[in-house]
C-alpha cells in the first residue's frame, strides 16, 4: 500500500531518479572523507596594538614638527600663524566632538597647529634666545614623568578623575575667555592670568598639570584600547589626543619659562 504522506513520496520519487548501480563502499567513504562546504573567508578583524598609537603618533608629530619647522624657516606672516591656528581650533574640535579617527582630519589639524606653533615658537626665541629649547625639554620632560606615573600606578585613572580633569579644563578655559574679554574692555588689564606675576605664575602651573593629567587620560585610552581591542582606526584618534595634550603643555611651558627669563 503506497504511502499518502507526501514527503514519503517525494523521497521515493527522488530515489527513483537514481538509474546508476549502487554506490561501493569506497564512493562512500570518498563522499564522507571530502570537505564540506564552507563561505568564503572574510580579511580577519585587525585590533589596536600598542604598536599602531606608536607610529600613527610618530606621523602626527611629525607632520606638525615639520610644519613647525616650515613655518619658522620661512618666516610666515603672523597673519597666516593666526589662520593656521584658527583651522586648527576647528579641525581639533570636529575631531574631538566626533571622536573621528579620519587620518586626513588629525593630520591636517597637526600640519595648521604645526604652522601656528612654528610661528609663536619664533617670536619667543626670538625676544629670548635658548627658550625654545627649554620648552620642549620640559615637554619631553613631562611626558616622561607622566607615564612613569601611570606605568607605576602611582596615579590611577578613575571615573572621577576623568570628571575632575574635564571640569578644571573647562573652568581653565573660561578663566582665559573672563579674562581676555575683561582685558578688552579694561585696556588691556585682565586678571592678571597671562601677566609675569605670582597670579599668573599659579595659572601657568595649573594649566601645565591640566595637560599633565588629560596625559593620564590619553595614557588609559590607549591601554583600555589595546586591551579590549578597540578597532585599528582608533589609533589615530588616540594619536590626536597624545599631540593635542603635548602641545598644550608645550606652550604653557614656554609661557611659564618666559617669566623667568631675561630678553637679549
Amino acid at each position: 500500500m503506497e504511502s499518502k504522506n507526501p514527503v514519503f513520496s517525494k523521497t521515493r520519487r527522488q530515489a527513483g531518479a537514481w538509474s546508476g548501480p549502487a554506490p561501493s563502499p569506497d564512493m562512500l567513504q570518498n563522499m564522507y572523507d571530502s570537505p564540506s562546504y564552507a563561505p568564503p573567508s572574510r580579511p580577519a578583524f585587525r585590533t589596536m596594538t600598542l604598536d599602531d598609537v606608536v607610529v600613527r603618533g610618530f606621523l602626527t608629530l611629525g607632520t606638525l614638527v615639520l610644519a613647525a619647522a616650515a613655518a619658522w624657516v620661512l618666516d610666515v606672516p603672523p597673519m597666516f600663524a593666526i589662520v593656521g591656528a584658527v583651522v586648527a581650533l576647528v579641525l581639533g574640535l570636529i575631531a574631538s566632538f566626533t571622536q573621528s579617527t579620519n587620518p586626513a582630519l588629525i593630520l591636517g589639524y597637526a600640519f595648521f597647529e604645526g604652522i601656528f606653533l612654528g610661528k609663536i615658537s619664533q617670536l619667543f626665541e626670538g625676544a629670548i634666545s635658548g627658550i625654545v629649547l627649554q620648552a620642549v625639554l620640559g615637554t619631553a620632560f613631562a611626558f616622561g614623568a607622566v607615564l612613569a606615573v601611570y606605568a607605576l600606578r602611582i596615579v590611577r585613572v578613575t571615573p572621577k578623575l576623568v570628571k575632575f580633569t574635564i571640569a578644571a579644563a573647562m573652568a581653565a578655559l573660561g578663566l582665559v575667555l573672563v579674562n581676555l574679554v575683561i582685558s578688552l574692555f579694561n585696556g588691556g588689564v585682565g586678571l592678571g592670568l597671562r601677566t609675569d606675576s605670582p597670579i599668573g605664575w599659579v595659572f601657568s602651573i595649573v594649566m601645565i598639570l591640566i595637560g599633565c593629567f588629560f596625559l593620564l587620560l590619553d595614557f588609559d585610552s590607549v591601554e583600555q584600547g589595546v586591551r579590549q581591542g578597540a578597532p585599528e582606526k582608533f589609533a589615530w584618534q588616540c594619536a590626536f589626543g597624545l599631540t593635542l595634550s603635548l602641545v598644550w603643555i608645550y606652550l604653557e611651558v614656554l609661557r611659564f619659562v618666559s617669566y623667568f627669563s631675561d630678553g637679549d
